[in-house]
């Protein structure tokens, strides 16, 4: 059952209403707000999942026992998700799962060891593949990739959906506080909203404008999220200083998550991090106003206010 019912349409910002639209593919119409409330929020094969997630959690209940922490990515898609996911998939002590959409589960009613089970069976699932997206390969030679020692951080890196999920549906921060035993933790993953945009453009049917609005509905969720769970719950990773200095940021992330230092997993991780971040902004047309409109939507948002066009 889901446990947060439907959804009243004058709760949601108008940012997140326009997202769970596209998330839907339903227009706005006042006759299709329950339905697309419902959308949003529908699982695929919804009484096989629930059965497959109790079944594996039943199996794995040892291993969710020392599960300290679970870390769910927020923020904005085509930001470098992936690639911190896979990373942290490879500690030891962590499975982090290839974009299972975790809060929908949560949505639905499934249990905190349903939930572990299908991020494990993800984490997996894209480890046999060889961790592919978008044309990258994110594999880590040598590491833990869909396996663990010792399991104490689990978690989902749908980033964008995430963020949307907790702006629209605030009721979930008190069933993940009340309900799942674990501290709940953000990794807000930041990369220059110019390349952004530029790139879920340049992917996808949208316009520049209108990805831009899509971008900013993010950033206004993520806000949000700051405001309701606190500073010491997000850890806030610029994507180009990422790139720059691997090895430092993932101390810091592994600092944040209480994940043991390794030498050996730090040096693996860092050799398959490409050396430059893609300047998508180059491969695009901005209009001068376009570009200053970006600029002041910006400057509302602190975590992005150090970035710029032409840096």
């Amino acid at each position: 059952m889901d446990t947060t019912g439907t959804t009243p349409e004058s709760n949601f910002t108008a940012a997140a209403k326009s997202t769970i639209a596209l998330y839907s593919d339903l227009a706005t119409g006042n006759g299709r707000i329950h339905e697309r409330d419902r959308r949003f929020k529908r699982i695929t094969k919804k009484p096989q999942r629930y059965v497959l997630s109790a079944l594996g959690s039943l199996a794995n209940r040892k291993s969710f026992a020392s599960v300290e922490t679970l870390c769910l990515f927020i923020g904005y898609p085509r930001s470098g998700h992936s690639l911190i996911g896979a990373l942290l998939d490879a500690h030891p002590n962590a499975i982090i799962a290839d974009e299972l959409d975790a809060l929908k589960y949560v949505q639905a009613g499934f249990s905190r060891n349903q939930l572990f089970y299908l991020l494990l069976r993800g984490s997996r699932q894209s480890a046999s593949a060889g961790r592919q997206r978008t044309g990258y390969s994110y594999h880590v030679p040598g590491q833990w990739q869909g396996r663990f020692e010792e399991l104490r951080v689990i978690g989902d890196k749908m980033g964008h959906a995430s963020a949307i999920r907790l702006g629209a549906f605030p009721s979930l921060f008190d069933t993940l506080a009340n309900g799942f035993n674990v501290k709940i933790k953000f990794l807000h993953v930041m990369r220059n909203p110019y390349d952004v945009i530029s790139t879920m453009a340049l992917r996808t049917k949208l316009s520049l404008a209108s990805s831009c609005d899509l971008f900013f509905s993010s950033a206004e969720a993520v806000e949000l999220i700051k405001q309701r769970s606190g500073e010491t719950a997000v850890h806030d990773l610029r994507h180009e200083d990422f790139v720059a200095n691997p090895k430092s940021a993932l101390k810091a992330i592994c600092a944040f998550l209480n994940l043991k230092e390794d030498d050996d997993y730090f040096d693996a991780c860092a050799r398959i991090v490409y050396q430059f971040p893609h300047k998508s902004r180059q491969k695009i047309s901005w209009s001068p106003n376009l570009i200053d409109s970006v600029k002041q939507r910006m400057s509302r948002f602190s975590f992005l206010q150090d970035y710029s066009f032409d840096v």
